[in-house]
């Protein structure tokens, strides 16, 4: 009897989850909300594995073992009383899911209820993506890049503030226009070239390019274009952004303007040493040149012939000596001796002897600031790059033209431009052209005048640079740092007799120690002379000595270390350093301290009496 009511719970029970899922799908079957409605699936599913699981239970019951028994008795009640409670459990859920608790949602919904439930879905779908839209203008609008639409044919669609404000439109005024307009009529065809890259299918474009502001102004622009595309792909469109870049640009040239002097500096480094080399032995063999033709024209007073030729000779090599110390201004030190300086002054004296050397077939206009401008230079030098700078123009302007010569104020620095109106010279030309022996015009000149002016602005603490343009001009820029005015220097007097004070020099080179000692000894001094540090020693052992005139660079033992030895011995003994190597650039070497008297070869009578007289003079032991 137990085993029949078994059998018999089970079939009940699977009868009654068969009506349940067929409750449960045949109104959502109906209404066509099978698809959508995954609760009323997922129940009917439940209750479909129920009524198999049931069905089994009792097909399993009905199977009798041979022996007339059936299988597991003793199951029989626990899976019986399991089931039932199974049962209703399942029939609760399904009540509780007809009643549409608010937990559990409804399974079936009318069609009107579904059709409401689908109008509220669409509804919060609508409203998010609206809002997402919203977001996402906000930010377009506000933005401080540009952010423009255009359609395939150029016109503006969308203008955001940032367009506003870096055009100058509104976007009414804006709307509907050609962007060629922006380009001043010069980009369009560039333009609507970049468009039509975005229509062929390139995801972005990104270029530079000048665009003009509505007032007229130059804008210099970072552009970026993509797609706009449709639902079904095609590009309908072009999104582009625009980003002011003047500040950026100027920034990458001044870094590159930076980068360039610096490169000029090493370069012009390099040549300086070079130059200065040549220099210095040059110097060496014109101080023989020079001293030897003075001696044999004061031996030649009767005969006119031999001293006129003699004098052809000292004026070669005057020409000579000037191309040297170009060569010497070059390297950044030619010595010179700086005063405070009106600029304004040096360009009016100029004026008056510039005509002459450029020519009447060239106007020179002079501008001088209407305050001083007071600068530390060499009056001689200052009036040298004033005579190169305008002979160079002279030279651009074959048929004539405007040198404009004017000065003025850049912050702490007076400035002085040099323009002409001449044939200008391209970006490589203008690159070399403070280099020495470069010339644009082989066989008439030396290529030396640039790059002595370049030297003498560069010692004056200065700086100079070039523009220009072929077939427009040229501007040389000099800026020299201002200084406070001070009172006029007093002229030294002409040495004295040496009185017969003994004066030890020291020279590798003979012929220029016997034309020192030949100068010497003719003013009344009494000369001693050692080719070597070491001799010089030897020297200074045997004999007092009042001065001490020492070469900087010589073999084995140099000038300033001979100059220490001697100061050991006697701490007041004047010393006078001579070289061919310009003052600057020992100093630069830290070969002799900038305060030391020096007398810069090829010397003549009158610059090494003098400086010896100064040196003896301003000593201890000569007081």
């Amino acid at each position: 009897m137990p085993e029949q009511l078994f059998i018999l719970g089970n079939l009940v029970i699977v009868v009654a989850y068969a009506s349940i899922m067929t409750a449960v799908l045949t109104p959502v079957i109906r209404a066509g909300q099978l698809r959508g409605n995954k609760l009323a699936v997922a129940t009917a599913v439940v209750f479909f594995s129920g009524a198999v699981s049931h069905g089994l239970h009792a097909l399993m019951a009905v199977r009798v073992t041979p022996a007339g028994e059936y299988p597991q008795p003793g199951w029989a009640w626990p899976v019986a009383v399991w089931d039932l409670l199974t049962a209703l459990v399942g029939v609760l859920y399904f009540v509780t899911l007809r009643r549409g608790h608010r937990a559990l949602g409804s399974i079936f919904r009318s069609p009107g209820e579904q059709r409401g439930h689908e109008e509220a879905r669409e509804r919060a779908a609508h409203d998010a993506a609206e809002k997402r839209r919203a977001t996402l203008a906000a930010v377009v609008e506000h933005t401080d890049d540009a952010i423009i639409g255009v359609n395939l044919d150029g016109r503006v669609t969308a203008w955001n503030r940032g367009a506003e404000r870096l055009f100058g439109y509104n976007a009414s005024a804006a709307t509907g226009r050609p962007m060629s307009i922006f380009s001043g009529g010069s980009g369009a065809a560039d333009q609507m070239a970049m468009i039509a890259r975005v229509r062929d299918g390139e995801r972005t474009v990104h270029y530079e390019t000048r665009r003009v502001h509505r007032n007229g102004s130059p804008l210099e622009l970072s552009i970026s274009m993509a797609p706009i595309r449709d639902a079904t792909g095609a590009v309908t469109g072009v999104s582009v952004t625009a980003r002011e870049i003047s500040a950026l640009k100027a920034a990458a040239d001044q870094r590159h303007a930076e980068e360039e002097r610096a490169h000029q500096a090493q370069r012009m480094e390099s040549l300086g040493k070079l130059a200065g080399g040549l220099a210095h032995d040059f110097n060496n063999i014109l101080g023989i040149i020079v001293n030897y033709t003075e001696f044999a024209i004061d031996e030649t007073e009767d005969k006119p012939a031999v001293r006129e030729d003699l004098q052809h000779v000292r004026a070669a090599a005057d020409r000579a000596q000037a191309l040297t110390r170009q060569l010497l201004t070059f390297t950044r030190g030619a010595g010179g001796q700086p005063v405070d300086v009106d600029l304004n002054a040096a360009l009016q004296e100029a004026h008056a002897r510039l005509q002459p050397l450029v020519g009447e077939h060239i106007t020179i206009v002079a501008r001088p600031a209407p305050v001083p401008l007071t600068v530390r230079a060499d009056p001689a030098q200052l009036q040298n790059i004033l005579e190169q700078l305008s002979t160079n123009a002279r030279d651009a302007m074959p048929d004539g033209g405007t040198l404009v010569l004017e000065t003025n104020t850049a912050g702490d620095h007076a400035r002085l431009l040099v323009s002409d109106t001449g044939t200008g010279m391209t970006a490589e030309v203008a690159e070399r052209v403070f280099e020495p022996f470069f010339t644009t015009r082989p066989g008439k000149g030396a290529g030396m005048g640039l790059a002595a002016v370049y030297g003498m602005v560069t010692e004056a603490g200065g700086s100079i640079a070039v523009y220009s343009e072929p077939g427009i001009g040229t501007t040389f820029r000099v800026h020299l740092p201002l200084v406070a005015a001070s009172a006029p220097p007093v002229l030294p007097t002409l040495p004295p007799s040496g009185d017969g004070r003994t004066v030890l020099v020291v020279e590798h080179e003979p012929a220029l120690a016997r034309a020192a000692t030949r100068i010497l000894t003719v003013a009344g001094y009494q000369v001693l002379t050692a080719a070597t540090g070491p001799e010089a020693l030897v020297v200074a052992d045997d004999r007092t000595v009042d001065a001490l005139i020492t070469d900087v660079v010589m073999p084995d033992m140099t000038g300033p270390r001979l100059a220490e030895l001697l100061h050991e011995r006697a701490p007041d003994l004047p010393v006078i350093f001579m070289s061919g190597y310009s003052r600057g650039l020992l100093d630069a070497a830290g070969l002799l301290d900038a305060s030391a008297p020096f007398v810069e070869k090829p010397f003549t009578a009158h610059t090494l009496l003098h400086t010896v007289h100064e040196a003896l003079h301003r000593a201890p032991s000569a007081v």
